[in-house]
């Protein structure tokens, strides 16, 4: 068989026939060796009776949400490509022939693009439109590098064989996303062809929630790219902060319009430390989407545990330490002497000594956390 049209069904009785039989007849016409395979998520209604009459094999998918619907579908298909598509007759079952043209030119993942074939009125929301959609498309595309412009159309096809490597573990709306980042992951060649949407068919509000989902969609995103959430903000507060510590430890600085002394010395040390806590987060973050098979392929920093093991961690986090605690014994052995010291320079001695103590345990407890979960990885 080459092809399965999947269509994940909850109570969509007054469509699902249309989109099986528009399906059934796109088979036909081109004469291509397919079934229809409709995932029911708990129907009440007559959907799975309705469906079953028009020519669709039926299955029954107890996990509720949409993303497990649409996992048992994938699973339960017999065909060497698969097409994915919304039961509520918003999407063009009649025009499926770009997307397997291009299956069959070896990409292993077509994406639909609404916004270039098409949104008829009413049939998405504006905020939809023009801020949902654009704003967490841009992000996917700049977090994953893919060349998907429309991450959250419903019509898509993909091999059997990309689906199984893809290894999806989410079940609701934020499947979509999972496709896309998984595929682009892989390094698995993407395309896009253009689809038109049309307002569905329905009798009742959609399942979809514009905040809640939206929120989820995002939400994968940023739990899939650590490297955004918590590497890049983080290093950019380790090093902005770290250079303004160091330089402050030492006593104010003019920077032309005015002073700044150890009240900024207080804060950019505060953002030293949430910047290497955040490192700390992408690493340990990054293991366990491996470890969970959330993401598929090893971390790239991996190489450097040969030099960088639990031994060197734990030594660098010591020295910091107790560059610390001897900055505080400091401070303490001149306690008596605070009003001809002065107070600005022994403040700089506490803060300065407890940035580094804290600092040098951080590294040390993430180095025994790596240490853990790499052992993991590497059984894995």
């Amino acid at each position: 068989m080459e092809l399965s049209i999947v269509l994940p069904c909850l109570n969509e009785e007054l469509t699902v026939g249309t989109c099986v039989s528009k399906a059934m007849n796109f088979l036909q016409t081109n004469n291509i060796n397919g079934e229809i395979l409709v995932a029911d998520n708990g129907s009440t209604d007559r959907s799975k009776e309705i469906a079953t009459r028009y020519g669709a094999r039926v299955i029954n998918v107890e996990e509720k949400g949409y993303g497990s619907a649409l996992r048992g579908g994938f699973e339960a298909a017999q065909g060497k490509y698969i097409i994915m598509a919304d039961a509520d007759d918003s999407y063009d079952l009649s025009n499926l022939l770009p997307f397997l043209e291009k299956l069959r030119e070896g990409y292993a993942l077509v994406m639909g693009n609404r916004f270039k074939g098409g949104i008829m009125k009413g049939a998405m929301p504006w905020h939809h439109r023009y801020i949902g959609n654009p704003i967490l498309s841009f992000i996917g595309k700049l977090f994953f590098k893919s060349p998907a412009n429309d991450f959250h159309c419903g019509l898509r096809g993909f091999t059997k064989e990309a689906i199984q490597k893809m290894d999806l573990q989410t079940t609701g709306m934020e499947l979509a996303s999972e496709i896309v980042i998984k595929a682009s992951i892989l390094g698995m060649r993407t395309c896009e062809v253009p689809t038109t949407l049309s307002p569905d068919g329905r009798d009742r509000p959609p399942h979809l929630r514009s905040f809640r989902d939206g929120w989820r969609h995002l939400r994968f995103l940023l739990l899939y790219s650590p490297s955004w959430l918590f590497l890049y903000p983080g290093l950019a507060l380790t090093v902005m902060g770290g250079v303004f510590s160091l330089v402050l430890f030492f006593g104010p600085v003019d920077i032309g319009f005015r002073y700044i002394d150890f009240h900024t010395f207080i804060a950019a040390g505060s953002l030293t430390y949430l910047g290497m806590n955040m490192i700390s987060f992408a690493a340990l973050t990054r293991i366990y989407a491996y470890n969970s098979g959330l993401l598929p392929r090893k971390p790239r920093f991996f190489s450097l545990f040969g030099k960088f093991n639990l031994e060197t961690g734990v030594f660098i986090g010591s020295l910091l330490a107790l560059t610390g605690l001897a900055l505080m014994i400091r401070a303490i052995s001149l306690s008596s002497n605070f009003a001809q010291i002065g107070f600005d320079y022994s403040v700089r001695l506490v803060f300065g000594g407890a940035l580094a103590l804290v600092s040098g345990a951080q590294v040390i407890f993430t180095s025994f956390v790596l240490s853990i979960l790499g052992i993991k990885s590497q059984n894995r």
